[in-house]
């Protein structure tokens, strides 16, 4: 679902245990054979077992049952479960169990939002943010892929979104839309999606033929308005609603008509709660 690097896990590994596991050695149980599973307490979705397998094989732990991130779960069931010497598996258990509970956590709000969504607005699609906390990016957005959503941006190089920050340095909305066939000449092969707010610069830009505008904070009851303005101007411009988009308010969203909503929301909040038995066998 998406690649992350051997070196990647690594870093996960060691940055948990730098050296050694001094409660298992001092306990002497390391070549104690033993048995982990991680069981969800409560409904969810579940993402990340693919990256604690890779864990699992390279601290020597048997894989005896897994399930696919992007799998619905209930109550009581058993998400992943594997074998090996108490050393390696209490080497592996909290690493695991924070992957599983953090990006559970995230696919579980992603596929909640989508569903509600697209219980208004089957059309619509749920795109996630990049406003991601450092250093969680891979895990972040393969959770958010696993409850149905896709990412909006993954990096500045990938796509052009022109936003007010930017057209301070050109003259404002007049100023795009006097170099926007030059823009447009250079990127023929990209979309060119604009950010405003107001129904003016909304219109300007429809009437200038940008490819998409992307409206920040606005209103549900407000943005609607605006849609259908825009609608009737050119149908085919891609409209996003952004900003503030919740589990309070996304069905007013998905009810203006715009054809995505951008969401930070789905990345903060409760992990989902996992148990975990490690016994010996």
């Amino acid at each position: 679902m998406l690649y992350i690097s051997d070196e990647t896990i690594d870093k996960f590994i060691k940055e948990d245990i730098p050296y050694i596991d001094l409660t298992t050695l001092v306990l002497n149980i390391g070549k104690e054979k033993g048995n982990i599973k991680f069981v969800s307490r409560e409904n969810a979705v579940i993402s990340g077992t693919e990256e604690i397998i890779r864990i699992f094989h390279k601290l020597n732990i048997q894989v005896k049952a897994h399930i696919a991130s992007g799998t619905a779960v209930l109550p009581g069931q058993t998400v992943l479960e594997g074998e090996g010497y108490a050393e390696s598996l209490h080497m592996a258990w909290k690493l695991s169990s924070n992957i599983l509970e953090y990006c559970s956590g995230i696919a579980t709000r992603t596929r909640n939002l989508v569903d509600a969504a697209k219980s208004v607005n089957p059309k619509i699609e749920l795109f996630t943010t990049r406003k991601i906390f450092p250093g969680t990016k891979e895990l972040s957005i393969k959770a958010a892929i696993a409850g149905g959503a896709y990412p909006h941006r993954l990096g500045l190089s990938e796509t052009i979104l022109i936003f007010k920050q930017h057209m301070n340095f050109i003259g404002g909305v007049d100023g795009l839309i006097s170099k926007l066939e030059n823009i447009k000449s250079k990127t023929c092969e990209k979309k060119i999606i604009v950010e405003v707010d107001f129904l003016e610069d909304v219109i300007k830009l429809g009437k200038a033929g940008v490819d998409g505008i992307q409206f920040d904070k606005v209103p549900p009851s407000e943005l609607k308005h605006m849609v259908e303005e825009i609608r009737n101007i050119d149908s085919s411009i891609t409209l996003i609603g952004t900003g503030g988009i919740n589990s309070g308010n996304v069905e007013e969203y998905a009810k203006t008509g715009v054809d995505a909503i951008s969401t930070t929301w789905v990345y903060f909040g409760k992990p989902i709660d996992v148990g975990t038995s490690i016994t010996k066998i």
